[in-house]
């Protein structure tokens, strides 16, 4: 068994995009903490991944959207120092317009893939900042910079998602720590079954894997990206819309309002 790089602990753990990211860092060397609410889908995953791994793979059944379950995700996070790795990718989606959602459902969207997310980070930064190193990898969606593509506030969730990773490679880069934003397109997982349109009704030529995309995701990682988008072809179309974005944000605040808007003249007609 190679030396531990660390526990990494990840969130949605049990299917999908967070058991594959279970697996691959497995086998990358890390230990893992597996959140999920399904006690038995984490059970069956967590026992072949450490026999065939020979890593320490513990398991943590926890509803991010109960208050008193996700202080318990928390505590683990401000307390277990071995922790070098966290994972945000527990989450769920919608798929149907604002007219056709239920809005409790859309706040318990908000309430997993926005305030978990954020309240699990900050209890991990501070850690990760003391000890001078550790890693945040947070799945966001490429709906967080195409909302017209799915729900709106599914996509609004994801938008917070990337504009916190933003913040957080600004805030914590010269503290050694690492912070990715994943924005996954359509991928192969009970997600759509979720947001109400199975996958199997998408063109398969969008859809991607999930072992694919977290492959991708992890050579993203690698490369040191920030913002890794395992679809887009050619990485100088983002360049090129993060030069664009950042050229215009010292244009963004004036004591005067923009010329073309005309205030004085309509004042004075």
């Amino acid at each position: 068994m190679t030396q531990t790089k660390g526990t990494a602990l990840i969130t949605g753990a049990s299917t999908g995009i967070g058991a594959i990211y279970a697996d691959r860092l497995a086998k990358r060397g890390h230990d893992l903490i597996l959140v999920a609410r399904n006690k038995q889908r984490l059970a069956s995953l967590a026992r072949p991944l450490a026999n065939e791994t020979g890593r320490n793979v513990e398991t943590v059944e926890a509803d991010l959207t109960s208050p008193a379950d996700l202080q318990r995700v928390e505590d683990l996070l401000k307390t277990n120092a071995g922790i070098s790795l966290l994972v945000n990718n527990a989450g769920v989606g919608a798929a149907a317009p604002l007219l056709a959602s239920d809005v409790d459902k859309m706040e318990d969207m908000i309430r997993l893939n926005v305030t978990a997310l954020t309240r699990l980070t900050f209890a991990a930064v501070p850690g990760f900042v003391a000890r001078g190193n550790g890693t945040i990898i947070n799945i966001s969606s490429v709906v967080a910079i195409a909302p017209e593509v799915l729900n709106g506030v599914y996509g609004g969730t994801k938008a917070f998602v990337l504009a916190f990773s933003r913040s957080l490679v600004h805030e914590l880069a010269d503290k050694g720590i690492r912070v990715q934003a994943v924005l996954p397109g359509a991928t192969a997982t009970e997600f759509w079954d979720v947001a109400g349109t199975p996958v199997h009704q998408l063109p398969a030529q969008i859809v991607m894997s999930a072992d694919d995309l977290v492959d991708a995701a992890l050579a993203g990682l690698d490369l040191d990206e920030t913002v890794t988008i395992p679809s887009l072809p050619d990485k100088a179309e983002w360049d090129r819309h993060e030069t664009a974005r950042l050229a215009m944000s010292d244009r963004l605040s004036s004591a005067i309002p923009a010329p073309r808007y005309n205030l004085r003249k309509r004042v004075n007609a």
